[in-house]
């Protein structure tokens, strides 16, 4: 028997069109915000009821458009989104504004600085600021930092219970990257402990890459809770000197400190 084509109705159509609509609209909420919707504030700021809205995050979540953080259930703009917003800037030549206290970082030292955010169970990079050196080091919106081998994701841990960090790191690949990677749980958990006792930030050397070191310092919410992190790196002949370390150091605290009080 052959099947009959079915043609589809204008109701079809509208309905589909209108679940287009929607998930647009979703994504411009979240890009509206970097701490996060919860479902319920979606709902009530779009006008879509719960079950319909549980429902178009359920599939916009499997493709990747949004992710739903572990921690807090809040929901934040997924990699397919941000891979969407990059193009768009690219195409358009529009450009990326840092925070004053990030740009103010990379005007100190001369590097590339990024802040650093888990968004679910990755660390992505949503902002940064260029160093004005003409060879320097790419980092590009968007960029999802190994947890255990960048100084930038292992910071964003810093707060996390040992049972959330060994969790978290058990759906991993704890890839060693060079002979310096750590690659244990207990090696991360070990720089995780340093932090406080080096005055507040983790440092990266030839553990990602080779021949770079990175310094990184934890921004924490109006809770004192760690949200971001932000980080300078640089190849290790410019940071080797004493004095270029400790003045990276200084300007990536004095940044952590501004955006947290921000």
């Amino acid at each position: 028997m052959i099947p009959t084509r079915v043609a589809e109705s204008d109701a079809q159509k509208t309905a589909g069109m209108q679940t287009v609509v929607r998930a647009l609209r979703i994504l411009q909420e979240l890009g509206r915000t970097q701490t996060g919707v919860t479902l319920q504030q979606l709902s009530d700021a779009l006008g879509i009821p719960l079950a319909s809205m549980h429902r178009l995050l359920a599939v916009m979540t499997a493709e990747g458009f949004v992710i739903r953080s572990p921690r807090n259930r809040r929901y934040f703009a997924g990699p397919a989104a941000l891979t969407l917003s990059e193009a768009a800037h690219r195409e358009s030549r529009l450009c990326h504004v840092p925070p004053a206290p990030l740009a103010k970082v990379a005007a100190a030292t001369g590097e590339t600085a990024f802040i650093t955010e888990l968004i679910g169970d990755k660390a992505v990079c949503v902002s940064l600021a260029e160093g004005r050196r003409p060879m320097r080091l790419f980092v590009r919106l968007g960029q999802e930092m190994p947890l255990h081998a960048a100084a930038s994701a292992r910071t964003l841990l810093l707060d996390f219970p040992e049972a959330e960090v060994r969790a978290l790191l058990a759906n991993t690949d704890l890839h060693r990257f060079t002979d310096g990677t750590p690659v244990t749980v207990e090696d991360v958990l070990a720089h995780l402990e340093a932090i406080p006792a080096r005055g507040g930030y983790d440092m990266c050397r030839d553990e990602l890459d080779r021949g770079v070191w990175a310094i990184s310092a934890p921004i924490r919410d109006t809770d004192c809770d760690v949200r971001q992190s932000i980080t300078v790196a640089a190849p290790e002949l410019r940071l080797r000197r004493t004095e270029a370390w400790d003045r990276a150091v200084r300007a990536v605290l004095d940044a952590a400190r501004a955006l947290s009080r921000a």
